[in-house]
């Protein structure tokens, strides 16, 4: 089994017959707005799995539906019904007004599992903290809650299959929920910027290691680009991969377009 990854949270996962998309987004920078996962990657994606509605994590993913005709699993609050059909938030529509149907589509709420094919996708309890973006002068706050787009959807998704296990969680602040979940491999974000805000930080990230024992490690979201900013939510991944390494747990630094097997 192979792991890509491709800024921000966008991941592929695959062995010889499945390939697995998480969070088909875009990328935020106004000097590279394009798809983050390619396109030529999309026609034999098995499944895509999207933790929650923000461009940089959802924006692609009913395109990628489309070319791939794969099943999408998100967090419910993505998802509602109507007419007999289940509707998703428009990943390029403005806040909560427009809603599109998906062919395929499996909203899970926390701890509800579904089995598509030979991978098994459970749905992990995760947090959207509040962003924090600089606008010039100014700083444009968003406190995720009901009837905002930012965050919405939020969830974490256990993947196992291949005799593997993987958790990712998304865009998340630290939950004591994860305590004991032991994944083969963790992705977690680690690019907050205090305060709860976005996502963990270094140091929270590393509590949630310690909590949920994984056997590798995967940081995330962290020194991503965003409009004109080069390096937004900065981490540092070298300080992050020394204290997970003095736990006894392996941490892979991966960038843009790194390939690993597990």
């Amino acid at each position: 089994m192979k792991i890509r990854h491709f800024l921000y949270n966008s991941f592929l996962i695959e062995n010889e017959k499945t390939k697995i998309a998480i969070d088909p987004g875009q990328n935020l920078w106004i000097f590279n707005l394009s798809s983050l996962i390619p396109k030529s990657e999309w026609g034999d994606i098995t499944h895509i799995l999207v933790t929650h509605g923000d461009p940089d994590h959802y924006w692609q993913a009913d395109r990628m539906a489309k070319v791939s005709n794969a099943p999408v699993v998100c967090g419910k609050e993505l998802a509602k019904a109507e007419d007999g059909k289940t509707l998703l938030v428009s990943p390029r529509g403005r806040e909560l007004t427009s809603w599109i149907p998906f062919e395929k589509v499996y909203p899970l709420d926390i701890g509800e599992i579904v089995t598509l094919g030979d991978v098994e996708i459970k749905a992990i309890k995760t947090v959207h903290g509040p962003i924090s973006v600089p606008i010039l002068w100014f700083k444009i706050k968003k406190q995720p809650g009901p009837g905002e787009r930012t965050g919405i959807g939020s969830i974490g998704f256990k993947i196992t299959f291949d005799d593997k296990t993987i958790l990712n969680l998304g865009d998340s602040i630290f939950q004591p929920e994860w305590e004991g979940l032991k994944p083969d491999v963790l992705m977690l974000p680690i690019g907050g910027l205090g305060k709860n805000t976005w996502t963990m930080d270094v140091a929270e990230a590393i509590e949630a290691v310690k909590l949920i024992s994984p056997g590798k490690v995967i940081p995330c979201h962290y020194n991503v680009p965003m409009l004109w900013i080069k390096n937004m939510a900065p981490a540092d991944e070298g300080l992050f991969k020394h204290k997970v390494e003095m736990l006894g747990i392996e941490c892979c630094i991966m960038h843009s377009g790194d390939e690993i097997e597990i």
